[in-house]
């Protein structure tokens, strides 16, 4: 299998800056979703901002005695309803950047639901001593603060990103088509770039180039389509496929683009607070379990080092999110020359290539422990679909030969855990049964997913730790 993915990239993205250099002068390429997070971020932080000062200038109308209740001041009770009000109400997300009538709607919304609640409260526990004209002003101030505090994000906008606030590029396979304005533009059939099922070096390249977008334009010739559907699928960006024959392929709407119609394949699995939500998740569990663990970790790795000679930590490449491979630790559990870095031969009960030390962590799972700092470094999650080496087998046949819908469970982060793994679906895949079962469980993770769901797998993988098929 030739190794394409590095010179393709380069390559393609020399393309683009000629293609549309315009795009990458205006900043729209690698880091348009770095800007929108700082905005975002910059939006809530001004909303808080607004109710605080809001509540200053209640101050100098009434004592802080009259904004109190029980001797706790109101705005205690008021900012941690604000800000969930402005999570649940999406406050903050590409449609309020776009639009500011949408942006001062929600926000002041949120502000509103606040305002009621404490009334409810304060009606609920006789809480008499409260200002009404204190009160009114705190929120009639914190309005006015909030409307113009989102006239400024929109000029803020304005100029770090321009006119389009979604990142759009435009991938073309055969096709020549129009682009609209602020798109990038990639001719990837020109070096017969195609998102071929059989070649995850192709599907790696093309993941990388798309990575840094929020929608995928692909204008392919018919052959394509259904490869390209399934690649889309997989993804976490929203992806769209030219239409020009009635065949859908799994599309969940119908779109447009410039003046043509596409069929829309994928929006990615979470919004942009979902993400907030699974990655603060992530990085509290992770860093609290890696330090409370590391006692552990440090026996093991002296124990793996006195026993035999190597490296004390395996790496090895999997498939990560969107199909773009990464490079996964691992406490060494075979002898270092029988180590298997492509993952051909699964592991069997009786394997001779484990060691000692390895049989004892690998029946544990603490051999997977390393994989924390897999998931700070953004790699992998706390819950997720478990990646797989690129070498892996399902009887007789690769795991993306095996299972059709294989490329589809990347549409979000792999996971030290999953949903497969806590019901029992671990080990070697002898037979083909055996993936498919681990794809379907994956599947129902990325369409129910839930911050309670990622709990309560976690709760319950402390049951399957030491499992009959961890071996």
């Amino acid at each position: 299998m030739d190794n394409l993915k590095p010179d393709l990239i380069k390559e393609q993205r020399a393309r683009l800056r000629v293609v549309d250099p315009s795009a990458h002068e205006r900043g729209i390429l690698s880091n348009a979703r770095d800007k929108r997070t700082f905005l975002y971020c910059l939006s809530l932080l001004l909303d808080i901002l607004s109710l605080i000062g809001g509540y200053v200038i209640a101050l100098q109308w009434r004592d802080e005695r009259w904004l109190a209740a029980d001797g706790h001041s109101i705005i205690y009770v008021a900012l941690p309803l604000f800000i969930m009000f402005e999570i649940a109400r999406e406050a903050q997300d590409s449609e309020t950047l776009a639009n500011r009538l949408t942006a001062i709607q929600r926000s002041l919304g949120a502000l509103g639901a606040t305002a009621v609640v404490i009334i409810g409260m304060g009606f609920l526990f006789k809480a008499e001593e409260i200002s009404r004209l204190g009160f009114a002003v705190t929120f009639g101030a914190a309005a006015v603060f909030i409307v113009a505090s989102k006239i400024l994000i929109d000029i803020i906008a304005k100029k770090m990103i321009g006119e389009a606030v979604l990142s759009t590029i435009l991938l073309l396979d055969g096709l020549s088509v129009r682009a609209e304005p602020y798109a990038a533009v990639v001719d990837v059939g020109a070096d017969g770039l195609w998102p071929d099922l059989d070649r995850p070096d192709m599907i790696d390249a093309l993941s990388r180039l798309i990575a840094p977008y929020d929608r995928v334009i692909v204008a392919c010739r018919f052959d394509h389509r259904p490869a390209w559907a399934t690649f889309l699928k997989g993804h976490d960006v929203g992806g769209e496929i030219l239409l020009d024959r009635d065949h859908l392929h799994g599309a969940v709407a119908i779109g447009q683009y410039d003046d043509r119609d596409t069929i829309i394949l994928s929006r990615g699995p979470l919004n942009f607070m979902n993400r907030i939500q699974k990655r603060a998740l992530d990085l509290v569990v992770g860093s609290v379990a890696l330090v409370i663990l590391s006692p552990i970790l440090l026996v093991v790795a002296v124990a793996i080092k006195l026993e035999s000679p190597g490296p004390i930590i395996f790496r090895q490449m999997r498939v990560g999110q969107g199909n773009r491979q990464f490079r996964i630790f691992k406490f060494r559990s075979m002898r270092a020359e029988d180590s298997d870095v492509d993952g051909r031969q699964s592991t069997g009960r009786v394997d001779d290539r484990i060691t000692r030390v390895g049989r004892i962590i690998r029946r544990t799972s603490i051999d997977e422990l390393p994989q924390l700092l897999n998931v700070l470094r953004g790699e992998m999650s706390m819950v997720g679909p478990r990646p797989h080496a690129l070498g892996s087998m399902a009887g007789d046949a690769l795991f993306w030969r095996a299972s059709q819908q294989y490329w589809l469970r990347h549409a979000l982060k792999p996971g030290i855990t999953g949903l497969a793994q806590i019901r029992g679906f671990r080990g070697a895949t002898e037979h083909a049964d055996d993936l498919a079962r681990r794809v379907r469980c994956d599947l129902e993770y990325l369409s129910n997913w839930s911050l309670w769901f990622d709990v309560m797998i976690m709760l319950k993988t402390v049951r399957v730790v030491m499992h009959k098929n961890a071996y």
